[in-house]
């Protein structure tokens, strides 16, 4: 007999369609299939659904004001749905511009890996970045900082290539700055232009400068014709946009934004700032290099700008990732034998617990088994019910045996504990939206709660005015039922015959003036800090 050997499922290191599709399940997975979301997700998709209506021109909107905000993510959010949106649910259509601006990312960060430190570790860098615990639920939601992000790893790409092919580093600089300055405006375009300078510094050869002026005022053109463009279909919106960008100062907080993020930046960039202090370490000798010296320019400098232009958040702190990744790249290759198979052992380990308790947690939604479980899941969510869902249940067993195949399949590699940890990570996220998604729906989701609140207004045409009503809670009402508000006068006074009012105690959900009405009273299942109040005007 012969003796049973299990196929190994994956070459390392990665390549080709190898690595393509290791980082498409990254991108894909949990991207589809979910509601808008509560807070960032909900309010960028129904900014961008607005594109869709027939009379809309190029500036920005939320359920009916201005919204003021770089529109390039929004444009491409509103392309991928009128492209995709007779194929997927519209929210996973516009949802999809992130998962393209993620994979810019990817690619920009490949070649920028296998510039600097050769082809057998390219494929290192963008599974890194993959790998980062900060990225996972930016890059699966729909967030203007992709672009930027996007952009930040071409900006890193054209540095990389500058010493040896200037002028394809001029060309690809020109994009980058246009993605920036289109996609995040001046609060990115400030810290990026400043790694620029830093980054093209650490070369110590000012035959570079002429090639950076040439990119950076190739950028100027598309920019420039843009705004044109803007100028001739939304001269108001544009207008209002500039004047905040204008007002943009130093932040009066910065020891205190820099203090957050760099608390914040341990768990957030795990596992890559060990990994790139070891790189560190390991090429103590060789720390001017440029593989070395350029990406740790490169992080220090966006590490110190980015809290005088942005808040120390996740949706910032994203942008420090990539330069990490390069930085990590020759540690994560360089661990010895046993740190790497103590790094792959835990790997392997933690998400296969993971996947356990996922399916653990399922069980207990879907059959109410284990009955302590269950009831847990009841008091964090009351009035939830679960429901079996034959795709998703199909989507996670087949994601949970192609993990178990993995396990004993890799070979030994230097690539072996990162690939793990890599497609560890996004198993167990496709997981958690696969199995956990009616759970995490109940709970994020608003479309119950605008269904309620739309058919309590028959003639809902007139406008709702708005009372101390979050963005979050306007776009949500906005994407699901397509209702518009208007903001109240300066004294609280409206023309409008609707009045919608959130607030969580007696006074703060009382209606402005008189001549009200309350005809609905609601709140979504579970959640007793938003409350929601519906009036109608009796008189004038």
């Amino acid at each position: 007999m012969f003796p049973l050997r299990l196929p190994r499922t994956l070459t390392l290191p990665p390549t080709g369609w190898t690595l393509a599709g290791l980082l498409a399940f990254y991108v894909l997975a949990g991207l589809f299939g979910h509601d808008p979301w509560k807070t960032e997700d909900v309010i960028h998709l129904a900014v961008a659904r607005d594109f869709l209506d027939p009379d809309h021109g190029l500036g920005l909107s939320l359920a009916g004001q201005a919204f003021l905000a770089a529109p390039l993510y929004y444009w491409s959010a509103a392309l991928t749905g009128q492209l995709f949106g007779g194929l997927l649910p519209l929210h996973d259509a516009l949802r999809l511009a992130s998962g393209l601006w993620t994979a810019l990312t990817f690619i920009s960060l490949y070649y920028a890996g296998r510039e600097l430190h050769g082809q057998q570790s390219a494929a290192a860098t963008p599974l890194l970045l993959a790998g980062s615990l900060g990225l996972i639920v930016r890059a699966h939601e729909a967030q203007p900082m992709l672009v930027t992000l996007a952009a930040l790893s071409l900006a890193l790409l054209s540095l990389s290539l500058l010493p040896r092919k200037p002028w394809t580093a001029a060309i690809l600089l020109i994009p980058a700055l246009s993605l920036s300055a289109l996609g995040g405006g001046a609060t990115t375009l400030i810290p990026l232009i400043l790694m620029l300078l830093c980054g093209g510094a650490s070369l110590r050869s000012f035959r570079h400068i002429p090639y950076l002026l040439a990119g950076t005022l190739g950028a100027t053109i598309p920019v420039v014709l843009l705004g044109l463009l803007l100028a001739t279909n939304a001269p108001l919106w544009l207008a209002a946009w500039l004047q905040q960008e204008q007002q943009l100062a130093l932040a009066s907080q910065y020891l205190k934004e820099l203090w957050n993020l760099l608390q914040m930046l341990p768990w957030f960039s795990w596992p890559l700032l060990p990994l790139a202090a070891w790189s560190l370490w390991v090429r103590r000798r060789q720390w001017n290099a440029p593989a070395q010296l350029l990406p740790l320019i490169a992080f220090l400098a966006l590490l110190l700008a980015l809290p005088l232009t942005l808040d120390a958040k996740e949706t910032s702190a994203i942008l420090l990732l990539p330069p990490l990744a390069l930085l990590a790249t020759p540690g994560i290759l360089a661990l010895r034998r046993g740190a790497a198979n103590a790094f792959d052992w835990f790997s392997g380990m933690a998400f296969s617990v993971l996947a356990i308790l996922l399916w653990t947690g399922w069980s207990a939604m879907i059959f109410g088994w284990p009955e302590r479980l269950a009831r847990r899941a009841v008091e964090l969510e009351p009035g939830f019910e679960g429901r079996f869902d034959t795709g998703f249940f199909a989507l996670a067993l087949l994601v949970t045996l192609w993990w178990l195949w993995t396990l004993p399949g890799l070979p030994r590699s230097p690539y072996r504990c990162l690939t793990r940890w890599t497609a560890g990570l996004a198993t167990g996220w496709l997981l958690a939206v696969s199995l956990w998604l009616p759970w995490i729906d109940y709970g994020k989701s608003y479309r119950q709660l605008a269904a309620t609140l739309a058919q309590q207004m028959p003639d809902r045409q007139h406008c709702i005015a708005a009372k101390s009503l979050g963005d979050a809670q306007r776009a949500s009402f906005a994407y699901f039922e397509r209702l518009r508000f208007k903001a109240l006068e300066s004294n609280g006074e409206t023309s409008c015959p609707w009045l919608l009012v959130q607030g969580n105690s007696r006074d703060e959900l009382a209606p402005q003036g008189r001549g009200w009405h309350r005809v609905w009273e609601g709140n979504r299942p579970g959640d007793r800090k938003e409350r929601f109040r519906l009036y109608r005007r009796t008189s004038l």
